[in-house]
């Protein structure tokens, strides 16, 4: 009866897609970040050092867009209980 209720009336949906989407940006980065060093530890190569230029991975680029998927992911899943909240209060005052 309630099937594809909660998409006609609030974006839940896309707001749980977006939480999908986010987790997998998120464990990209955490794949890059852990096979930097796999290929015998010359992934974090120093700035400056022409020998770890290929396959390098820009650590602290990595851990900045770690964060920002973090703080994206936090505000999307705050989003999607307000609007689960707002549903919910919909239903009980009917």
């Amino acid at each position: 009866m309630l099937y594809g209720f909660i998409d006609r009336v609030s974006s839940a949906s896309s707001l749980k897609e977006a939480l999908d989407a986010s987790s997998a940006r998120t464990r990209a980065i955490a794949s890059r970040v852990a096979n930097a060093t796999a290929a015998g530890g010359t992934g974090f190569a120093l700035p400056g050092d022409p020998a770890g230029a290929a396959g390098q991975v820009n650590l602290e680029a990595e851990m900045t867009s770690l964060a920002d998927e973090q703080l994206r992911y936090s505000a999307t899943a705050s989003l999607l209980q307000k609007t689960y909240q707002q549903i919910r209060d919909g239903l009980q005052d009917h």
